[in-house]
Order: structure tokens, then sequence, then C-alpha cells
């Protein structure tokens, strides 16, 4: 649900001669109208099917494709629709989620009409998220009245609390300089989430023991996601330079003017032009690297160029080729004849990506099950796809679960208390809050019906703010409940645990690997990792399921083979990818064959910043 400056608003239809028109007021005139009349957060409230969402999304991103696909590029020659592809798809879902539920509602289907906004109200806002840095845009409903032609003249384009987020502009009087002491090296790998650099750096220390040498380019603009692992000779650790994704700025060409070109979402049509223009807006506004903006885009073109230039690689690695970043990284590197190789550093399911396009020549995915969507997903000509695991997974068996125990039973016996004899840990993600509060409220009812003994660590996420974590503690009256520290996280406890709760974090498969219990947290419309499915994990729908789960433990160990399925799990990934990166710079004529016996493993640490290793 989105929250307006202007309160609580609502549609409300009136007359102009015998047109009917639409329009959106707040609370005091919602509450006289005498009108057919409902409020925007009943509105957006309405049940839609989500299969008929993605689909009409796909045929709205081929239309802009169609209709605005040429009006931007960098000075590269990068299309502005192919990099930014994630940040518009989701504003767009946004856009379109407003409007479905608009043509369900039986009062304006009838008597279709023009919608006049809420002046001064921004037509793109930004919905509450646990995320540290990421931003989920929205458009607001003033925005939808705009779209389909409203007139919005007093209306600015972003609104007050987005206003307020925008970056101050950052003069560029000369190019950013590059890392000193660059040479040429084998790799150029690019990370800008603390989880791309656990994937990729064991990976980059298997390939200097093969002799490449490596750089790894630390794109994070928030500091709790740069990579924290020391470099070396062979593996240089380098970061972006400052205020490389803090300009902002319009887009020249993405302005066009009002024209006869529209889309059809159900009964409703939208014109083009202004979906652009609304889009357009989005791309002026840099939410550091996560989502540049587009004159940020345009200096990290550069940046990147040159250092390939420099480094002269014969891989670019990374482990998200998607999202803005990613998408600029893999055509820099198809200029500079680089091959490009994508290690999968999550879990993925059908609906779990903002965009089913994976672009890498290479593409490494975890487990069995991953591999036909990849298959589904992959853009290159060229592209083949390899079952190799996790390298991030591989330091899993060093893991102390007695230290991991001890720092458990600590946080939840601050003072006076004693530790709980069971303790849980729930495995968070950067959830909106009020997803966040519903699963709480399931977890919590189960641990109070299944007894006295059990007390629940809280592990953020690395991206997730600590500050969404205080209501969930009131919540947890009369329960042991403690929040693990954020530089420790999920990995640092999960093997002290008797139990790990989730419901889509990959540490669901890193308990299941290492043989603790997963309770899948799947309450009615819940978006899951399916680890249940492959028999791994507890469905859990209700607290009530929750507490007769607990109550069954301990349970067996998997079958044999379940938990491969969704991970390879051999301890030797950083190896067999490196030795897929060593086979295309040195045989690229012959076909890559991971089952090959020289594949081996330094032995696994767990990288800085993972928690409590083994003591």
């Amino acid at each position: 649900m989105t929250t307006s400056a202007f309160g609580d608003l609502g549609l409300v239809r009136g007359e102009d001669g015998h047109r009917p028109v639409w329009v959106l007021v707040g609370a005091g005139r919602f509450d006289l109208a005498n009108s057919p009349r409902i409020r925007t957060r009943d509105l957006e409230e309405l049940p839609l099917n989500q299969q008929d969402l993605r689909s009409l999304t796909d045929r709205v991103m081929a239309a802009l494709h169609e209709y605005g696909g040429g009006r931007a590029h960098t000075p590269g020659g990068a299309d502005w629709l192919h990099v930014q592809h994630v940040p518009v798809r989701r504003l767009v879902t946004q856009v379109l989620r407003k409007l479905l539920a608009l043509s369900l509602w039986e009062p304006f289907v009838t008597a279709p009409g023009p919608i006049t906004p809420v002046p001064y109200e921004g037509l793109v806002g930004v919905r509450p998220s646990s995320s540290q840095e990421y931003r989920t845009y929205t458009v607001t409903w003033s925005g939808i009245a705009y779209l389909l032609g409203g007139t919005a003249a007093h209306n600015p384009p972003h609104t007050a609390e987005l206003s307020t987020l925008l970056p101050a502009d950052v003069a560029i009087t000369e190019p950013h300089p590059l890392p000193t002491g660059l040479h040429r090296g084998g790799v150029v790998a690019l990370s800008w989430s603390s989880r791309h650099a656990e994937t990729l750096m064991p990976v980059l220390r298997e390939l200097a023991r093969k002799g490449h040498d490596s750089v790894l380019i630390d794109l994070a603009t928030d500091p709790g996601q740069r990579c924290l692992a020391e470099g070396s000779e062979s593996v240089r650790v380098c970061p972006a330079p400052v205020g490389l994704f803090r300009l902002s700025g319009e887009t020249d060409g993405l302005r066009p003017a009002d024209d006869d070109r529209t889309v059809e979402v159900g009964p409703l049509a939208i014109r083009l032009s202004r979906l652009v223009r609304l889009l357009s807006t989005l791309l002026a506004m840099s939410g550091g690297c996560t989502q540049p903006s587009w004159p940020a885009l345009v200096q990290a073109e550069n940046w990147l160029g040159r250092v390939l230039r420099a480094v002269r690689p014969h891989s670019v690695v990374l482990s998200n080729d998607t999202s803005p970043l990613g998408a600029l990284a893999v055509y820099l590197a198809d200029r500079h004849d680089s091959n490009t190789v994508h290690v999968q550093h999550g879990a993925w399911t059908e609906e779990s990506v903002a965009w089913p396009a994976l672009h890498s020549r290479d593409v490494v995915v975890m487990g069995e099950r991953d591999h036909p969507l990849a298959l589904a997903w992959a853009k290159h000509p060229k592209s083949e796809v390899h079952v190799l695991g996790q390298p991030r997974f591989d330091a899993l068996a060093a893991l102390g679960r007695g230290a991991q125990r001890r720092y458990l039973e600590k946080l939840l016996s601050v003072g006076t208390r004693r530790a709980p004899s069971k303790i849980a840990v729930w495995a968070c993600q950067p959830f909106r809050p009020e997803h966040l509060a519903r699963q709480a409220e399931l977890l919590l009812g189960g641990l109070r019906s299944a007894g006295p003994d059990w007390g629940l660590v809280i592990a953020p996420h690395p991206a997730q703010r600590d500050s969404v974590f205080a209501p969930l503690l009131e919540q947890a009256t009369g329960l042991p409940v403690a929040v693990a520290d954020t530089r420790v996280g999920a990995r640092g406890c999960l093997a002290g645990a008797d139990v790990v709760a989730s419901a889509y974090s990959t540490c669901g498969i890193e308990a299941a690997l290492l043989g603790v219990p997963v309770l899948e947290l799947a309450a009615l419309g819940e978006r899951t990792l399916g680890l249940a499915d492959h028999g791994i994990a507890q469905r859990c729908g209700s607290a009530d399921e929750v507490g007769i789960a607990l109550a069954e433990l301990p349970r067996s160990r998997p079958p044999a083979g379940a938990a491969d399925s969704v991970c390879r799990w051999r301890g030797d990934s950083a190896a067999q990818v490196a030795r897929l990166i060593d086979h295309r710079a040195t045989r690229p004529e012959l076909p890559f064959d991971p089952l090959h016996d020289d594949a081996r493993s330094t032995p696994p640490v767990p990288e800085q910043g993972e928690g409590v290793p083994a003591s």
C-alpha cells in the first residue's frame, strides 16, 4: 500500500455536463460525497491474478521497447531500456497493479472517465521498505491520473518524501581516476553486494592458484555491502571512485510530446508518451549502485570501459547481470571481446526475478532445479548453463557449531535471564515492514504454542535496516528473543540452531546442507523457495503448523540427493567455477567437462564477516 503526503485519498465520481469524471480527494471531502466512491487503499487491496499481471507487464514492456527503445543510448551505445530494464519494469508493474485494480472496480468500469489528480502531489514516490539502500519506487494515484490523460500542471515529478532522498548534484570536471597500479590480468570481477563478494572471492583465489591474476571491482555504495576480504598481489580489490553513483539529472530523448500511441490495460488505455516521461523521472534519480541514475550509468560506463582497456581481461565475472550495473558490465565485456560468466549468488524461483533474463555467455547455477530456469532465461547466442554449486557454501563445513551455539546462548541470556534449551534462528529478508510483521506473528505464535523451552534469534539480512526489528521485538512479549549482529547474519549462527525458519532466504538451503531442520514460512500468499517440495524443509502456513513442527523435532535428515537438487555441495564449487573460467581462456574450442577430477579446492575458510567461525 502506498501512502500520500495528502492523507488518506479516495476516488469520487463527479459530473462534467453529461460526462462522468473522477476526482482524487482527501478524507474530509470523501466522507461528504454521496456519489460512487472508494478509498485508494481499498482499491490497492483488491485481489489480482499474478499470472495476468506478469503477462500484462511483458506486453507493456514490449510496447515500450517498440515505442521508445531507441530514444536514449549511453555514449557507448547501450540502450536505456536494456541497462535500466529492471527498475523500469518494477515501476511499470506498480503502474499496472493500480490500473488492474481500477479496472476491477465496477463503478469505474461502467462509467470510465478522466481522473483529476491531487494538486501538488508528486507523480512518483517510494514505498516503505526494510532495505538499507534499495528503494521500492511506485507511482502515486495522481501519477495514474496523469497516465490516463489527466492534467497535472501543478504536480512535481517526485513526492516530497522522495525528493528528500535525491542526491546532491556532483560536478564532474574530469574523468574519475583509475585505481593505481592496474596492469594486464586474466579476470575482472564486479561486486556491489556482500553476497556477490562472498561468492566471487573464493573463485578468484582458485584462479590465482592457476596463474590468473584478477581485479575485483567493488561497486558497493552501502558500507555494509562492501567486500571485506583482503586482496593480494594476484587478487586486487579496487573500490569504485567516491561519488560515482551520486549523480542525478534528466535523460535526453525521454521527454516526448503527447501523441496518440497508447497501450491497453484491460478496458483502460495509457499514453506511452506519458509513461516514458514518468519513467524518465525514475532514471533521473540515483538510488546508489542498486538503482543508479542515467547520468551515473554514463559515468560508470566511461570508468569501467577504461578499467577493461587497462586490464584487458579474458573473462568478466559477476553475480548479477540483469540489474543496471550487471547489464552494462556484460555489454562492455562483449565490446571488449571478454568472455562473461554469471555465478548465481542467490536462489531462484520462476517468479523470483524482476526480469527473467541472463546475458552472460556462461551461467553457473547452484542445483539441478535451476538448470531449466537458466536455460529459459539465457539470452546470449552461445549461452551454456553449468550446475557447479555455490562457491560461498564451500566454507560451510568450517563453521563452528559449538562456537555458534555459545553465541546464540549469549544473545538470549542478557541480564539475569537463562538461555532457553532450544533455539530457533529466523533468517530474515529485507521485506516491507508489514510483510515482516506477518511472518513474525506466524513464527512467534508457533514458538509460544511449542512450550517454554524455545527462544528465537532474529538474523538480519546484510542489506536490512536495524530499526525495522524494534516493533517485531514488541510482538515477542514473554518470549526470549534477540537480534543477531548484522555482521554475523544468519550464517554466523545457523549451525548452532535447533531449527532455522525462513520464507525466502538462501540460509534455509545452507541449514539443510548442514543437517539443521528448516521451517519454510508459507503463510497465505507468501512466496517461498519451495524447499519443502524437495523434502529438505517443512512447510508451515500457520502458527499452529509451526508449533506442531517444533514439537516433532528432531526430524531425520533429508533423503540422500534431496538437497543436491537444490544445491550441489561437494566443497569444490569455487575450484569448478575457476576451472570453467580457465578452460574458456586456454581451450575455448573444447567442451567443458565439470566432472574432471583435477578440481581441488583450497581448505575452505569462512569469509571475514561471516559470523562465528570455528574456534
